[in-house]
C-alpha cells in the first residue's frame, strides 16, 4: 500500500474517532444537563424595572395585532416642529410610560415617540396561551410588527421611522429593522440575543456544577455547548408553544445606522456579548458606546446628560432633517459611511 494511502486511512480513522468522541460527549451532556439548562433558561432575572406615570399630554391608544389582540401604547408628540418619529421598545416587565424618561431629550429635540406594551404586559390584552420570558419569541416580534404598522398607518405617518429599545425591547427592534425598510436607524441599550448569551452562561454553569469542569472548559469547543444548549431551548420552545428567533442571523441583514449602548459593569449581558452583536451588524455607520460603571439597563442613570446628548446626536444625524417641515430633506451625515466605535 502506498504511503499516502496509509496516511489517508490514519486520517480517516482519527477523524472518525474525534467525531465519535464529540458525539458521545454531546449525548452525555444532553442527558446530564438538558433539564438544568431548561430550568435556568426559564428563570426570570431580578432586575429593577422602571415604571413611569401616565402623561395626560400623550395620546393613549390601543391597536390590533395580526391575531386580534389589542395592545396599549402612548404617542408623545414632539415639543416643537417634528423632525421624525421614533418607535420605543420597552424592557421586559416595564410599562409604556417609562419611555418618557429615556426619550425626554428626544422629545425636546423634535421627535415624536411611540411606546407600546407587548401582550401580557401593562394594559395590553392577555394571551392565555403565552407566558412571556426575558427572551425574544415569535409573539414579541408579532407585537413589534403591529406597533410599527400602527405608526405607519397613522394619518400623520412619517416617511421614515427610527427605533430605540432597551434590553429585550432593543432586541425586538433590531429584528424588525432587519425586515422592514421603513426603519431608517436603530439605537439600543442593553440589547442581547439568545444564542450568544446562552453559550457563556453554559460555560459558567459547567464551571459551577461539573466535577470535570477544567477538562471540559479547556477542550470543548463552543459549538458543543451551543448544540446542547439549543437542544434544551427547542424543548422549552415546544413546551411553551413558541419559537425563539435567532437574532444573530437577523443582524446580518441590518444595514441601517446603528448605535449600541451598553453598561461596562453589566454582569448579566456582558460587554463581550454586546460586542458580538455589534460586529454582526452589516451597517457601515455604527457606534458602540460602553458606559463605565453602568450595570444592566442603568446607563441612563450613570451617564445622564451625556446619554441624552448622544441619543439626540445619533437621531439628528440619521433621522432628523434640515428642513423645519416634518420628515423632509437630506439626512445630515448620510453621505459619510464610516464605522466608529466610541467608548468613554
Amino acid at each position: 500500500m502506498l504511503d499516502w494511502e496509509v496516511c489517508l486511512e490514519v486520517l480517516a480513522w482519527t477523524l472518525g474517532s474525534v467525531a465519535l468522541f464529540f458525539a458521545v460527549v454531546h449525548v452525555y451532556l444532553r442527558w446530564k444537563y438538558t433539564a438544568q439548562i431548561m430550568r435556568i433558561f426559564q428563570e426570570r432575572p431580578f432586575f429593577i424595572v422602571p415604571r413611569g406615570k401616565p402623561n395626560p399630554d400623550a395620546e393613549d391608544v390601543r391597536f390590533p395585532t395580526a391575531n386580534g389582540l389589542h395592545l396599549a401604547g402612548c404617542y408623545h408628540s414632539a415639543r416643537g416642529p417634528r423632525r421624525g418619529v421614533i418607535l420605543f421598545g420597552l424592557e421586559f416587565g416595564s410599562n409604556r410610560w417609562s419611555a418618557e424618561a429615556y426619550c425626554t431629550a428626544l422629545l425636546d429635540a423634535g421627535y415624536d415617540v411611540f411606546a407600546y406594551e407587548p401582550r401580557n404586559q401593562g394594559d395590553s390584552d392577555r394571551d392565555e396561551t403565552y407566558a412571556p420570558l426575558q427572551w425574544v419569541t415569535d409573539r414579541d416580534l408579532a407585537d413589534g410588527r403591529a406597533a410599527l404598522n400602527y405608526v405607519k398607518s397613522r394619518p400623520d405617518a412619517p416617511d421614515k421611522i427610527g427605533v430605540f429599545g432597551v434590553s429585550k425591547g432593543g432586541s425586538v427592534l433590531f429584528a424588525l429593522a432587519a425586515e422592514d425598510p421603513a426603519v431608517k436607524c436603530v439605537a439600543t441599550d442593553g440589547a442581547y440575543a439568545t444564542y450568544t448569551t446562552l453559550i457563556p452562561f453554559m460555560r459558567r454553569f459547567v464551571a459551577i456544577y461539573s466535577p470535570r469542569k477544567k477538562l471540559l472548559q479547556k477542550h470543548l469547543p463552543g459549538w458543543v455547548y451551543g448544540s446542547v444548549g439549543m437542544a434544551a431551548i427547542r424543548k422549552v420552545a415546544s413546551l411553551r408553544n413558541v419559537t425563539f428567533p435567532p437574532l444573530e442571523r437577523a443582524l446580518g441583514r441590518v444595514r441601517q445606522p446603528v448605535f449600541i449602548i451598553h453598561g461596562a459593569a453589566d454582569n448579566y449581558i456582558t460587554q463581550e456579548m454586546a460586542r458580538v452583536l455589534f460586529d454582526r451588524t452589516k451597517s457601515e455607520m455604527k457606534t458602540f458606546w460602553l458606559v463605565p460603571k453602568a450595570k444592566h439597563n442603568q446607563a441612563l442613570h450613570v451617564a445622564g446628560d451625556e446619554y441624552h446628548g448622544r441619543l439626540v446626536a445619533f437621531f439628528d444625524e440619521h433621522l432628523g432633517s434640515d428642513s423645519s417641515g416634518p420628515d423632509s430633506g437630506v439626512l445630515p451625515g448620510s453621505e459619510r459611511p464610516v464605522e466608529t466605535v466610541a467608548g468613554s
